[in-house]
C-alpha cells in the first residue's frame, strides 16, 4: 500500500483487494494469532483491534481513492 496505483477496471480492483488482504492477514492476523496462543485477554483484544484498523486503514484509502477520481473529472 506504499505506492500508488491506478484502477481501471473491476480486475485491477480485485487484485488490488487481493494483495492488499494478504498483507493485512500476514502481518496483522500473524500477530492476532500469537497473542491468541501466548497472550491476554487484552493481547488478543489490541491484536484484533490492531486488524480491524488495518482493514478500516485500506477501505478509507479506497474512498479516498475514489474522491480524487471524481475531484479530478
Amino acid at each position: 500500500m506504499v505506492d500508488p496505483i491506478h484502477v481501471d477496471n473491476r480486475g485491477d480492483f480485485g487484485l488490488w483487494a487481493i494483495e492488499v488482504a494478504k498483507q493485512i492477514i500476514s502481518e496483522q492476523g500473524f500477530e492476532l494469532a500469537k497473542a491468541a496462543r501466548d497472550g491476554t485477554d487484552e493481547d488478543v483484544r489490541a491484536a484484533g483491534n490492531a486488524l480491524g484498523q488495518a482493514i478500516t486503514n485500506a477501505l478509507m484509502e479506497v474512498y479516498d481513492g475514489l474522491l480524487e477520481t471524481i475531484d479530478e473529472d
